[in-house]
């Protein structure tokens, strides 16, 4: 096994917004507005609006940092540059964590569309695809952009089909019959706003993928940049539009009830016969986004077992693919576990949570650069680092005592490594 070398610059400004988009268009957009709505009600789009500019807030930092920095590792390496060991941790350990959590996720999103029938069923299906996707991984990844394109462009067809059939079904159709009507009403609130944004941040934080990938970027300080940004202004609008079309035809009430609601609105807007078109686009894009995923732990795996950060055999790459395969298949491991235990609300949470407090670390080492590469006051960079945080302790209570618990483990954890390994260098 080899410890690899450096990558090779090979994407360019549209293989990058592709790579963001792909990776932002996935198991999000099929159910994270639906349990966003369950927690801000007829305040989704508030919600929506808050987890859009924390976002934007980010996706400045992160494009500052990228250009900088354009290498591998992502607010690994920048928060270990910028800020020191111990905060580029607390970004890995996140980063990998809740990660895991949103692979989880959206394999269980996979599951729902295509078994819907009972809920260890889906689960069973979503273990099958986390192994099927782990398997081609191990086999190398080549030809990412075009499998990405090959994947986004049926799932960007299905959506825009459901926005414009949506927008066009009538202001009060949803609410007279929604498929999910046994779910009780939600009364608004600021905190359930807070909460439903934390809920959809994680849907948004695939541009970040750029930036991990910023060692295979052509004119990083030029690209990355803009590739962060024009991903996530066209992820944006299209979950807005989207958010408006199925509050339309499920209703607010509806919308909040259900916990595949693409699959409900096609249901109504073209008959049952046509939920295939719900199941093939949701299973496309959660697929997609996995397969990116998947790649992208294993990298900031890789990254930190170099460092210690991790176990070191998780740093094992195969000589024949590139793979880091250790990274892998513990990542694999830990989102089974995770299917087998957990719900999904509870999942998507602490996800949110974990890529919250990474976004937090990387806003903060933004600040410290002296080196402006995007135009941008300092205090940005701190006003996203204080939304970051608030949305991560607005979350679900059960979700924020399963994350700082998985922190807690991962701190101390590193606390008894070092120690042990100053003793033996003494």
């Amino acid at each position: 096994m080899s410890t690899g070398g450096s990558l090779e610059r090979r994407l360019g400004l549209p293989g990058s917004v592709i790579i963001g988009v792909g990776s932002m268009v996935g198991a999000g957009v099929f159910t994270a507005l639906g349990l966003a709505a369950a927690q801000a009600g007829g305040l989704l789009m508030a919600a929506l609006l808050v987890a859009g500019v924390t976002a934007w807030l980010n996706a400045i930092s992160t494009a500052q940092l990228a250009a900088v920095h354009p290498t591998s590792g992502g607010a690994y390496t920048f928060g270990r540059r910028q800020l020191g060991e111990w905060a580029g941790f607390l970004a890995g350990w996140g980063f990998v964590t809740g990660k895991s959590a949103s692979i989880a996720a959206m394999a269980y999103t996979v599951g729902l569309y295509v078994a819907p029938e009972t809920d260890w069923t889906a689960r069973w299906v979503a273990i099958a695809a986390v192994v099927l996707l782990t398997g081609v991984n191990l086999l190398g990844i080549t030809r990412t952009v075009q499998a990405t394109v090959a994947i986004l462009v049926p799932v960007l067809l299905i959506l825009a089909l459901v926005i414009v059939a949506g927008l066009a079904y009538g202001p009060d159709a949803g609410s007279a019959a929604p498929p999910a009507g046994s779910a009780a009403p939600v009364n608004p609130s600021f905190l359930g706003v807070l909460q439903g944004a934390g809920l959809l941040f994680f849907a948004f934080a695939g541009y970040a993928r750029i930036a991990t990938m910023g060692e295979e970027v052509r004119d990083p300080r030029r690209t990355i940049p803009r590739a962060v940004m024009g991903a996530l202004g066209f992820t944006l609008v299209l979950y807005g539009m989207l958010a408006w079309s199925l509050t339309r035809v499920l209703g607010e009430d509806g919308l909040a009830g259900s916990e595949a609601p693409v699959r409900d609105a096609v249901g109504l807007l073209f008959g049952p016969d046509w939920l295939w078109l719900a199941v093939g686009g949701a299973a496309l894009a959660s697929l997609g986004s996995l397969l990116n995923l998947v790649a992208g732990i294993s990298r900031t795996g890789l990254a930190m077992a170099r460092e210690g950060d991790l176990p070191r055999p998780l740093a094992r790459v195969s000589t024949r693919t590139s793979v880091p395969w250790a990274a892998q298949l513990a990542a694999a491991a830990v989102v089974i576990v995770l299917l087998l235990t957990a719900d999904v609300l509870t999942v998507v949470g602490f996800s949110s949570f974990g890529v919250l407090v990474y976004y937090a670390v990387s806003n903060l080492a933004a600040f410290t650069l002296t080196e402006r590469v995007v135009r941008s006051p300092r205090w940005l960079n701190l006003t996203g680092a204080v939304l970051c945080l608030v949305l991560a302790f607005t979350l679900p209570a059960l979700s924020v005592v399963i994350m700082l618990a998985v922190f807690a483990v991962g701190l101390l954890g590193r606390l008894v490594v070092l120690r042990v390994r100053s003793r033996r260098a003494g």
